[in-house]
């Protein structure tokens, strides 16, 4: 039972960074519906820039502070930059454009930093608190757990409650007549990607302390695990992205508490294939009107 409680509290705390990540693939997605396959590569590369403003500065929430501007800044200037000119006529266009994004970011970070881990501290103790002899969260557990939990409240309040909110969701789901209606349809797409992108440098800099280490590399199985939370929840929902990161998260901690971490990326390959098989969009897709 101990154990159990244990696997809980780890794969609730592993599943709200999922959870995070794969609600900025949910951002982009909703924004200029693209599945950003280069989200783990940028993240990353924020949290290098946390790393070096943190050792230049010896401050972890300078560093913290940094990676979270630098992810805004990242975001615009990948969709100004490269995503804006990007044909979209077909689909797997911008999925090839976003996989040589990683590849280049990789690349360079590499160069610049090197292919070792790098240390990457945390603002908390990782030490397992006991409540009533059972071995549950850490603080920086609840540190997680907090700052995913502001996060997702802001960005609910933002899209359902503020008039910017409003001018995203009418730019993604009706550009044309959006800009009939004056509304900066390029601003907005700019908007989101930063957002999104923001979301994603908080999800690295809150999980990649609990990896091996900071390295170009660092992401890569994290987005595999978000991209299943997203498409579990459906892309087009972000509460069904908090559900699926967290379902992801419980289901790599019990897998690799009770069977080993070899199994984990074959647990999570069954769980996409499952919702892929049995309901596509999403178990928080809604239903599509049927046309005659």
């Amino acid at each position: 039972m101990e154990r159990f409680v244990f696997l809980t509290f780890d794969g609730l705390s592993r599943g709200a960074v999922y959870a995070a990540f794969a609600l900025a693939l949910v951002l982009i997605w909703r924004a200029a519906r693209i599945v950003n396959f280069a989200q783990g590569a940028m993240a990353v590369a924020t949290a290098y820039v946390a790393y070096s403003v943190s050792a230049s500065t010896g401050s972890y929430w300078l560093g913290f502070l940094a990676a979270l501007a630098a992810g805004l800044l990242l975001g615009a200037v990948v969709d100004r930059a490269v995503m804006r000119f990007v044909d979209h006529a077909s689909p797997l266009n911008p999925v090839i454009v976003a996989l040589g994004l990683v590849l280049l970011i990789q690349a360079v970070l590499g160069m610049i930093y090197g292919n070792e881990f790098r240390p990457a501290g945390t603002p908390f103790s990782r030490a397992a608190l006991t409540v009533g002899g059972f071995a549950v969260g850490s603080p920086y557990d609840l540190f997680v757990f907090v700052t995913v939990g502001v996060v997702m409240v802001a960005l609910a309040w933002i899209f359902a409650r503020t008039p910017v909110g409003l001018r995203m969701r009418a730019a993604a789901f009706a550009p044309e007549v959006s800009r009939l209606l004056g509304v900066n349809v390029g601003g907005m797409l700019a908007l989101g990607w930063a957002l999104a992108s923001g979301v994603g440098a908080l999800a690295a800099m809150l999980v990649i302390p609990t990896e091996l280490g900071l390295h170009p590399n660092a992401m890569d199985l994290v987005f595999v695990s978000a991209f299943t939370a997203a498409v579990v929840g459906g892309l087009d929902s972000p509460p069904g992205a908090v559900v699926g990161g967290l379902v992801v998260g419980l289901l790599l901690s019990y897998v690799s508490g009770y069977a080993g971490s070899d199994l984990t990326p074959l647990a999570v390959l069954v769980l996409l294939l499952a919702v892929l098989l049995v309901r596509p969009g999403g178990l928080f897709a809604s239903v599509a009107a049927r046309r005659v």
